[in-house]
């Protein structure tokens, strides 16, 4: 399995009701994001709810207004 970015933002969007442009802001300022285009740690391979969860977990200063 390979993660979609585009699962992600929707997962966030829908999760956090967020339009899907900012839930796309968000996403890419991520250091998820960084970690999955480098192919670190295997990440890309996991399940994109569990990413986006953890984006969330680890990094809620993305989500401030």
């Amino acid at each position: 399995m390979t993660v979609y970015h585009g699962s992600i933002t929707e997962y966030l969007a829908s999760r956090n009701n967020i339009s899907q442009r900012k839930a796309m802001d968000i996403y890419y300022k991520s250091r998820l994001s960084e970690q999955i285009q480098a192919g670190q740690y295997g990440i890309e391979n996991m399940d994109y709810k569990y990413l986006a969860e953890d984006l969330i977990d680890n990094e809620p200063e993305l989500f401030a207004d």
